[in-house]
């Protein structure tokens, strides 16, 4: 049984807040939260600062999340114009800076979270949860929930959350999603059949399946659309008399019910005479039915005497099909497929990661959103299987996502560091190419890849830290705009190009006439961004140049710490 909280040292202005919070939580979601409400946002919340205020896994005195580019791990193909990245390091600290990156860009996000089964999967504060814990659920949902605030804060109007999970906590889960996003946001519960054969040796009942949380950004922009006809349903469709509009299958034309208007006699091609039978009636009316048996829509058996059926072509079916809440194992794979499918990449196959997820259920989802430019983030990424499924599918259907990965390297006791030596390689070999464990060769799949790791910046004025700063928010400009080419180089300032546009980057007010030299030149747009001491917008010293530059806001967090450096 859990623990009460114990209230005998407590505030009365905490007490008053603590029984509003509870009278104010919406579905009976009621947990112990390890830290107050208005401190989950420490990382993007420019005035929360102080070390007192830092979860357990932050450094004090390093408040300031920032991305860094390991460079040697950069992997470009020719011809490959979208940037993937993947992300190395704890997963909150990721969001942080996506907050600052990728705010209200993401178009799908899927998360396979650890389940907290109680057996070693999962860590909080640096320390695993066994089933003894009594606040085992309240960890994993305060876990949860700060991630899941910063990640909706990504999303899109149209966009929408996939969350795996099993029975150990799908239903707090639900709850807390509702909490989140809303209950009306809610689209459905998938349940997918992650086994190929129930296992005998379970105590009762053998549990087969799992779970796929979805829920819209705004149900009101959210349209999935028909996901593909299977060989299985078009395989149902025949064509015994050879009709030259193409296979059909039969389908019924009576309804169960009894109407007097309903009965009427029907002549078959041989003279035979046919009515609804007792208790039904025909589903058209007589004019309609001799409208369909003279366009031969009707299918009296191979010898003509048979009770008629409506023949219901292929061709005109939709083009698609309703995703079901049902997911088989035979169409979106199951947990040992996915386990041969990140074998094939590695000769040491061993302890690899004990929970991915088959390409093919990643590829099934993705397949919903009918956005093919979509920017896709996994932040609890593990072995990449979501990266390998947006590669595979833009090769299937010619479409050029992208995707965002953050995983982090696991702790010291782990066999495999999981970032570098388990994402990072199955992303590589997906791109280039390789030879999997059958001595087989597997075609590269393209694209291009860029590896950062998360890091901080100290808020105290240093020559190092002003250094620091200028690179690592250079580098996630660059990943907002995904403009990673450095074209132009001045003293303070910088230029690069993505596939479409310019970005500058002007670290001093003092750069700005040299700035406007350098783009007069070149022909194109440039989105510029200006750090600045003060809150001039600077509008008017870009009047001169206003048809080729978009003054853009930098990220109110970054511009603080900027000005505390610099000041």
């Amino acid at each position: 049984m859990a623990r009460k909280p114990n209230y005998d040292n407590w505030s009365k202005e905490e007490l008053i807040k603590e029984i509003t919070r509870i009278k104010e939580t919406t579905y009976g979601l009621v947990w112990h939260r390890d830290l107050p409400e208005e401190k989950i946002d420490i990382l993007v919340n420019p005035d929360a600062r102080t070390p007192s205020e830092m979860f357990p896994n932050e450094m004090a005195g390093r408040p300031f999340p920032v991305l860094r580019e390991a460079k040697t791990k950069a992997i470009e193909t020719k011809g490959a114009e979208q940037t993937n990245l993947l992300i190395e390091g704890d997963n909150y600290h990721s969001l942080a800076v996506l907050n600052f990156t990728h705010q209200a860009a993401i178009d799908l996000i899927y998360i396979d979270p650890p389940y907290n089964t109680g057996h070693n999967d999962f860590i909080y504060n640096d320390k695993f949860v066994d089933s003894e814990d009594s606040f085992r659920h309240s960890k994993w949902l305060a876990f949860m929930e700060k991630r899941l605030k910063l990640a909706r804060n990504l999303l899109t109007k149209q966009a929408a959350i996939f969350i795996s999970i099993d029975d150990n906590e799908q239903a707090p889960l639900r709850m807390l999603c509702d909490e989140i996003f809303g209950e009306n946001n809610f689209i459905a519960t998938i349940v997918w059949q992650r086994a190929y054969s129930p296992k005998n040796q379970s105590r009762n009942i053998s549990v087969d399946h799992e779970y796929v949380l979805v829920y819209a950004k705004d149900i009101e922009h959210l349209a999935f659309q028909l996901l593909p006809r299977t060989d299985v349903m078009n395989a149902r469709y025949k064509n015994p008399d050879n009709d030259p509009r193409g296979p059909w299958k039969p389908g019924d034309l009576v309804a169960n019910e009894e109407r007097k208007s309903g009965h009427y006699i029907i002549t078959g091609p041989h003279g035979d005479e046919f009515d609804a039978p007792r208790g039904k009636h025909w589903s058209y009316a007589k004019d309609r039915m001799l409208e369909l048996q003279k366009d031969n829509r009707l299918y009296f058996g191979k010898n003509g005497t048979a009770f008629p059926a409506l023949k219901q072509f292929l061709n005109e079916v939709q083009q698609g099909r309703k995703a079901s809440t049902l997911f088989f194992h035979g169409e979106v794979g199951h947990n040992d497929e996915a386990k041969k499918e990140l074998r094939s990449f590695f000769e040491q196959s061993e302890n690899l990661f004990s929970t991915p997820k088959p390409t093919r259920l990643i590829k099934q989802l993705m397949r919903l959103v009918p956005n093919k430019d979509a920017t896709v983030l996994d932040f609890m990424a593990g072995s990449g299987t979501t990266g390998q499924a947006v590669l595979a599918l833009n090769a299937e259907d010619g479409g050029h996502r992208t995707f965002i990965l953050c995983t982090n390297n696991g702790d010291e006791k782990s066999e495999h560091r999981i970032a570098s030596d388990i994402c990072y390689p199955r992303i590589a070999k997906t791109i280039n190419g390789y030879k999997n464990t059958n001595d087989e060769k597997i075609a590269g799949l393209g694209g291009n890849l860029k590896y950062y790791t998360c890091a901080f910046v100290e808020a105290e004025p240093s020559d190092k830290n002003k250094r620091k700063l200028v690179n690592e928010s250079t580098e996630m400009l660059c990943i907002r705009e995904s403009a990673f080419d450095l074209v132009k180089e001045g003293e303070d300032f910088k230029i690069f190009k993505n596939t479409g546009k310019y970005l500058g980057i002007v670290f001093q007010e003092d750069a700005i006439d040299d700035y406007k030299k350098a783009i007069k030149k070149i022909d194109g747009h440039f989105n510029t961004y200006m750090f600045s001491l003060g809150d001039e917008p600077h509008e008017g010293e870009f009047a001169d140049v206003k048809s080729k530059v978009t003054l853009c806001a930098i990220p109110e967090v970054i511009l603080k710490v900027y000005r505390e450096i610099f000041k």
